[in-house]
This record gives C-alpha cells, structure tokens and sequence, in this order.
C-alpha cells in the first residue's frame, strides 16, 4: 500500500503542475467547518481573550494587511488554510468562538494562537512558562460542547447536526515543543513528550468523532528546522547540523518523529472509527515542497528562509524585536515571502497548502468544492 506523503505528494504535483483549479473537493457538500488548534488557524480567539501580553502586536496592522486592510488576530498578513478551506466549500470564513454576538451557522473557530495540545498543568510541572495561553486543547474542546448544547439537545440530533461539518483537528502540538525549545530544553528531553501530545490529539479526535464528527482532517507539525526563528535561535557554526536545503536537520528529524507518531495514531483512530473519515495532512512535506521548488512558484528565490516582517540577522528575525512592533519593518511584497514574521507563514505560502489538501481531499474523499 502507497504511504500517505506519497499521495500528498501526489497531490502537491497535480497543484503545482496544473493550478488550484484542480484542487476541487467533489460532491461531500460540507455546510459547516469546526477548527480547533492554534495559530496556525486562529481567526482572532486570543485577541478576544484580551491576555496578549508580548504578542500583543498581532492585534495591529501590518497583521492581516494584504486580504483585510486590518488585523483580525490572524497569525499572518491575510488569510490562513482555514479560511482558504471554507472559501473553497462556498462557506463563510469563521468566527472565533469568543467573539461576542458572532455568527454560528456554517461553523465555529475554537483555535487559539499560543495553545498546547497538553493541559497548563503539565508544563506547570515541568516549570515551562506557557506565553500567551492556557486554552489549551481540553479547553477548546470544552468551548465545543457548550456550543453544541446551544444547536442540539440529544445525541441523535447533534450527530445529525453535525453530519456534513469538516472538523479541523489542528495543527496543534508544535506549541507545546516550542515553548520547551525556546526556555532551553534539550531535543531529547522534548522527544519524551511526543507521547503526551499525540495521545492529546488523539484522545480529542476520538472525542469528536463520538459527538458526532465523521469528517476529519488531522494536521501533522512543519519543519520547524526551517523556520526563521528556529534558524535564528539555535544558530549552528557546524555545517554538518544543515540539510541541503539549509534547514536544521535535528528539529526536523523532530519534527518527523512527531509526524510519525501521530499518523500511528490515526491510523488506529480509522480501525476504532471505520465509519469515520479521517485525512492526515502532511504540513511538513507540504511545506518542504514549497521551499524546495521556492522560485517556480513564485516565490523570491533568496527570501525561502527569511521572514517577510521582522528585523536582524541572515533570517530577518529578532525575538526581541517582533513583527509589529516599534521600528519593525514588513517587506512591501509578502506574496514573495513564504514566512511571514518568522514563526508563521504568509497568505501565499497558506494558500498553497490549502490548495495542496483540497487536492489530496478530492483524491481521498471525492468532496465537493470550488477553486480558490
């Protein structure tokens, strides 16, 4: 049997060979999107939060300058895989969960940028500093269930609610590692809780699928080796610790181990679950393939590894000196950025992985969409 990245592979080759107008989801006829995570599909839940504190600057431009003119608490200049999701379904693009007086109908946004898949007290007990929050997976799937009491009063009728909603589970994890990388643990150290995290993501997903869910995507985590901050923070003077695509091969060797786990869990999840379909998206591959093929696609060749807003050093990053910040400066064009402020990734780059998972969707799941 063909492995999953050989599909999404697949799928990326169709994308990059023929256009998005071949990434169609084909007669699934999704009327809602649940999405839960961090921020890589927070659609303004910590801003609403009011507890920012240093990354406060996501509620203020130049975040979301090139789709809304404004900040909008997304992680990005403009829109993310989420939202290219629900365009591409003719759906609206969703409202944070705590957004006062939103509009529920065609689904909610429960990520929260800066969540763990593991509760606050795990690293509390390892005395890791949580920046930003603590609603943290559990807590988002808690938000879930007093949603689902507002729309339905029984288990027949949430399920039947519930019957043509996409739930995207994640991508969630890379928080709870990149907290314990950043106040200084060892990648050894942080590989012991790759069974913690996968077991959360899994434990959730199982959650959602005996409420109702039978359609899942399940995100793995991206290379973090080639992340500006990442290639900023553990700065190497031994070529060795570089692959050839000038990214750090020990993260993403961890990055990988964590992929490997949680398509292990997921594949035990469809065994549980046979009547549940549930899509591994390979955010890692699907990233890689864009910085390998970087100038083909559009993008400019020497930016691949630097951040689009930012400051300092061969990354155009600075933990001191973030995106948004005083004197910070956003490069006039993102569409030729892959990463945005170092941590997360522009429109263009998030439209491609949409487009990619839309493509390797219609191969799985023959689901119903419109080009994006």
């Amino acid at each position: 049997m063909a492995s999953v990245a050989f599909f999404v592979l697949m799928a990326l080759q169709v994308w990059f060979s023929v256009g998005p107008c071949s990434a169609q989801f084909k007669d699934c006829n999704f009327e809602a999107i649940y999405s839960f995570g961090d921020s890589i599909a927070d659609t303004g839940n910590l801003v609403h939060e009011g507890l920012l504190g240093s990354f406060s600057a996501i509620a203020n431009l130049p975040y979301g300058e090139t789709y809304f003119n404004k900040s909008t608490g997304r992680c990005s200049d403009g829109q993310l895989i989420v939202d290219f999701l629900a365009r591409s379904l003719d759906l609206p693009l969703l409202n944070p969960y705590l957004q006062k007086d939103a509009e529920f109908s065609h689904g909610v946004n429960f990520a929260v940028a800066g969540a763990t898949a593991l509760k606050a007290s795990f690293f509390q007990e390892k005395n890791i500093q949580m920046m930003y929050t603590t609603s943290s997976l559990n807590v988002q799937l808690n938000w879930f269930k007093t949603h689902l009491s507002s729309i339905c009063s029984s288990r027949a009728e949430c399920a039947k609610k519930l019957e043509k909603a996409l739930f995207l589970a994640g991508e969630i994890g890379g928080n709870d590692y990149n907290y314990a990388f950043f106040q200084g643990r060892s990648i050894e150290e942080v590989k012991s809780y790759v069974p913690n995290v996968v077991q959360a993501v899994k434990d959730a997903a199982r959650e959602l699928i005996d409420t109702g869910a039978n359609q899942l995507i399940v995100p793995g985590n991206f290379p973090v080796g080639c992340m500006p901050s990442y290639l900023t923070l553990f700065r190497s003077n031994n070529p060795a610790a570089y692959d050839e695509n000038k990214c750090l091969k020990d993260f993403n060797n961890f990055s990988k181990h964590h992929n490997e786990h949680l398509q292990g869990a997921i594949e035990e999840l469809r065994q549980e679950f046979p009547h549940a379909r549930i899509l591994y998206a390979d955010y890692y591959n699907m990233l890689m393939e864009i910085i390998v093929n970087s100038t083909s696609l559009g993008f400019e060749g020497g930016s691949s590894m630097k951040a689009c807003c930012g400051t300092g050093g061969d990354y155009n990053f600075d933990m001191t000196k973030m995106c948004g910040g005083p004197g910070v400066p956003a490069c006039p064009r993102p569409e030729l950025y892959i990463h945005w402020d170092g941590i997360h990734l522009t429109q263009q780059a998030y439209r491609k992985i949409a487009d990619a998972i839309i493509a390797y969707g219609h191969r799985e799941w023959i689901c119903k969409s419109k080009s994006i």
